[in-house]
C-alpha cells in the first residue's frame, strides 16, 4: 500500500452526496488537478492505490443533493460488492458532523480500510517521493518590478570606473529574473571612436521641457533595446564635448551641477511618457539612483511630484559608490535646481570653520548626495563593510550622524562580475587558456606577459601585478616607498594605470632604475589589464578606502592570489588565508592587512612569496578557492530582489 500526501484538509458545509459509480481516481498530474490539490489539501496523508478497472473513463460519477446518513449506509453496501469487481479501484468517501453536513473529503482503498495519517507524524519514503513530485509541478512564482536605473554612466556606452560596470552589469542580471529595467544615462558624445556605441540608440522624436537654472531647457530622448534593458539616453548639448563624463585634461566641468540637474529632471519624466515597448513604464517604479549625480532624483519625487498625487506608488532607493564625491556647491546655486523653496534644508551643507576659505566665508552650501540621504526610501551601499565604514568618523566624510540615523534603511551588497568577459577558459585577450581543473595554462600567460613587457622570461619568480589609478585613495604612496625594499628581493613588479602625474612620473623613473624587475604602463589598456590579471601570480591592493573593489574579484576568478588592505569591500571579498585550517590543508583566497602601513603591507607580500616559494600545493588551493567563489551578478540580483520588496513595501518619504 502507497501512501500519497495531499496538501491540505478540504473543509465545507455543503448537503452533497457521492454517487455510487465513483470512478478509479486517476494520477493529479493526469487530471489536471494537480494545482487543485497543491492548494486545496495540505495537513492529511491518503492510502492509494492504483485502479484495474476504471469504470465511466476516470471522471467522478456526480454529486447528489439531499444526503442521509441511511443513504450513506446503503451506498457503502453496494461499495462492497463494487470493490469485489474493481479490485485495485480507489473511491472518493466524505466524512460528515452528527448532523450530517460534510466537512472533508476522503479516499477510500478496495478493502474498506482507509488510513488518515497526521502531518506531523512520520511518512514514509514512498510519500516522499510522491511529495517531492508534487512539489516539482509548483510553478515558479516571483514578485517583478519596474526598475529605473539613474546614472551618469553605464558600461559600454559610457565608464570611467566601478559605476559604470555596475550600471552594465545588474540591470541585464535583473531583467533576465523577470523584472522590466530601464536605464537612464546621459547621452555622451565626445567626438572619437567611443561614440560608435551609441550607434544603435535611435531617436525617439520625443522632446520634454525642464525649467531650471532660471530658464526652460529641452532635453531629447534616444532609446536602444537589448539584453532585456532599455537603455533610454538624454540628450542635450552639454553632454556633447570632449573629455570623459565629468571632465577633460583641465580637470572637472564647471557645469557638472547643470548637466546631471538636467539628467535628473529628465529621468524622473521617462517612466511617465515615454512609450518603451508599447506602453510606459508608469507611475509604480522603482528608481535605483546611483551616486550624488542622480541624487535629485528621490528629493523630486518627494517635492515635485507626491504633493500632487504623482509617483505616490513609486519608490526610491540609493546606491551609493563612492560617499567622496558628494556634489557639493555654493548654497546660491540652490535656486538653480528646480526645487520648492522650502526644501532648501534638505540640501543644506554647512562646512566646519577649519574648512573655509576665509573669515569672511559662511560656509553655506548645497549637498546633493545629502539630500538623497535624506529623501531616499531606501539605501544601499556596494559591499557590507563600507555600509558600516560611512556611518563611521573617518569614512562617513561628514555624513556619518546623517547616515548613522537611516542605519535601519542601510545595507550593503558586494558588487559581482561579468563572468563571460572575465572568464580565463575562454578569454580572447589572453594567450593561453586555463581553469580549476587545469591550472596549466596560467604559467604559460605568465610567461607570454613577461617576454611583451621585456622582462627576463622566469616562471618561478613571482610576478606582483598592480591596476588602478595612481591617485592617494589607492595607496599609491605607500608602493612607491616600499619600492626600494620590495627591489631586494627575487620578484618582477608590473604596474597599470593613469592619474597623479607625481605619480606617474615616478613610474617612468622606477622602470630605469629596476630595469630587469619593474615596469610601469602609464594610461589604460583593457587588454593589457587582462593579460596582467592572468599573468601576475599576486595582486597588490593597498587602497587607503574601497567602497567593494572589482580587481580583487577579477584576479580571483583569474587565480591570482590578492593581498590587500583590510577595507570596505576588500576585506568583505578577500578571506584572509589560514595554513592550519582545513586538516592542515589551509582555507581562504588571499593575504589582508591592517592598519594601512607600509610594514604591515611588506609584511602580507613577504609571507605571499614565501607560500608561493616553498609550499606549492597551498599555493595551488589558494588559486582554485579563488577561481571557484561564486562571483556573479547573480548572486548579488537575488540581494537586490531583496531591498526591492523592502521598498516597495516601505511607506515613501513624505515631508
Amino acid at each position: 500500500m502507497e501512501s500519497l500526501t495531499l496538501s491540505r484538509v478540504l473543509s465545507c458545509k455543503i448537503s452533497t452526496n457521492i454517487s455510487r459509480k465513483v470512478c478509479s481516481f486517476m494520477p493529479s498530474k493526469q487530471l489536471g488537478f494537480g494545482h487543485f490539490l497543491r492548494r486545496s489539501f495540505k495537513n492529511v496523508k491518503l492510502t492509494v492505490v492504483r485502479s484495474e478497472e476504471s469504470g465511466n473513463g476516470g471522471g467522478f460519477g456526480g454529486l447528489a443533493d439531499g444526503s442521509s446518513s441511511n443513504a450513506v449506509e446503503e451506498e457503502e453496501e453496494e461499495e462492497k460488492k463494487e470493490d469485489e469487481r474493481e479490485k485495485r479501484g480507489l473511491m472518493l468517501g466524505i466524512d460528515r458532523e452528527d448532523s450530517g453536513s460534510v466537512i472533508g473529503l476522503h479516499l477510500i482503498p478496495p478493502s474498506g480500510d482507509y488510513e488518515v495519517i497526521d502531518s506531523h507524524e512520520c511518512v514514509t519514503t514512498d510519500t516522499k517521493e510522491k511529495d517531492e513530485e508534487i512539489e516539482e509541478e509548483k510553478p515558479q512564482t516571483r514578485i517583478t518590478y519596474d526598475i529605473v536605473f539613474v546614472t551618469a554612466e553605464a558600461a559600454p556606452y559610457s565608464k570611467t570606473g566601478g559605476l559604470g560596470d555596475v550600471c552594465g552589469s545588474l540591470p541585464i542580471t535583473l531583467a533576465g529574473r523577470g523584472h522590466r529595467v530601464m536605464v537612464v544615462s546621459p547621452r555622451y558624445l565626445h567626438g572619437n571612436p567611443a561614440d560608435k556605441n551609441l550607434a544603435g540608440a535611435l531617436d525617439m522624436d520625443q522632446r520634454i521641457k525642464i525649467y531650471c537654472f532660471g530658464g526652460e531647457q529641452e532635453v531629447a530622448f534616444f532609446h536602444e533595446y537589448w539584453g532585456g534593458v532599455d537603455w533610454v539616453f538624454v540628450d542635450h548639448p552639454s553632454y556633447h564635448r570632449p573629455g570623459n563624463p565629468y571632465g577633460d585634461c583641465h580637470g572637472a566641468f564647471g557645469d557638472n551641477q547643470f548637466r546631471f540637474t538636467l539628467l535628473c529632471h529628465a529621468a524622473c519624466e521617462a517612466p511617465l511618457v515615454l512609450p518603451l515597448g508599447g506602453y510606459t513604464y508608469g507611475e509604480k517604479c522603482l528608481f535605483l539612483v546611483n551616486d550624488w549625480h542622480a541624487g535629485l532624483v528621490p528629493v523630486l519625487l518627494a517635492s515635485k511630484y507626491r504633493p500632487f498625487g504623482v509617483y505616490k506608488d513609486a519608490r526610491s532607493i540609493l546606491l551609493i559608490h563612492n560617499l567622496a564625491h558628494q556634489g557639493v556647491e555654493p548654497a546660491a546655486t540652490f535656486k538653480n535646481l528646480g526645487l520648492p523653496s522650502e526644501w532648501y534644508g534638505a540640501l543644506e551643507w554647512v562646512f566646519p570653520t577649519w574648512a573655509r576659505t576665509h573669515a569672511l566665508d559662511t560656509g553655506e552650501a548645497v549637498n546633493i548626495l545629502k539630500g538623497a540621504i535624506v529623501t531616499a526610501d531606501r539605501i544601499v551601499t556596494v559591499s557590507k563593510g563600507y555600509a558600516w565604514e560611512i556611518t563611521t568618523v573617518e569614512g562617513g566624510y561628514g555624513l556619518h550622524e546623517l547616515l548613522s540615523s537611516r542605519r535601519s534603511v542601510l545595507n550593503g551588497i558586494a558588487n559581482g562580475i561579468d563572468i563571460t568577459e572575465w572568464d580565463p577558459s575562454s578569454d580572447e585577450l589572453i594567450g593561453f587558456h586555463y581553469s580549476a581543473d587545469d591550472l596549466s595554462g596560467k604559467v604559460q600567460c605568465k610567461t607570454a606577459l613577461q617576454k611583451e613587457l621585456g622582462l627576463p622570461i622566469r616562471p618561478e619568480c613571482p610576478l606582483i601585478g598592480f591596476i588602478g589609478r595612481l591617485d592617494y585613495q589607492k595607496g599609491i604612496d605607500l608602493i612607491r616607498w616600499a619600492t626600494p625594499e620590495l627591489m631586494e628581493d627575487d620578484v618582477q613588479f608590473i604596474m597599470l594605470g593613469s592619474g597623479d602625474p607625481l605619480y606617474e612620473d615616478w613610474m617612468r623613473a622606477a622602470e630605469t632604475t629596476y630595469r630587469d624587475k619593474f615596469r610601469g604602463w602609464v594610461g589604460f589598456n583593457i587588454p593589457i589589464s587582462h593579460r596582467i590579471t592572468a599573468g601576475c601570480d599576486i595582486l597588490l591592493m593597498p587602497s587607503r578606502f574601497e567602497p567593494c573593489g572589482l580587481n580583487q574579484l577579477y584576479a580571483m576568478r583569474y587565480a591570482t592570489v590578492p593581498v590587500v588592505h583590510a577595507t570596505g569591500g576588500l576585506r568583505d571579498t578577500v578571506e584572509n588565508f589560514n595554513p592550519y585550517a582545513g586538516g592542515g590543508n589551509g582555507e581562504g583566497t588571499g593575504w589582508t592587512f591592517s592598519p594601512l602601513t607600509k610594514e604591515n603591507m611588506l609584511e602580507a607580500l613577504r609571507m605571499a612569496i614565501l607560500t608561493y616559494r616553498e609550499h606549492k600545493s597551498t599555493w595551488e588551493g589558494l588559486m582554485r578557492r579563488g577561481m571557484q567563489r561564486d562571483l556573479t551578478w547573480e548572486s548579488a540580483a537575488v540581494q537586490y530582489e531583496q531591498v526591492l520588496e523592502w521598498a516597495s513595501i516601505d511607506p515613501p518619504y513624505i515631508m
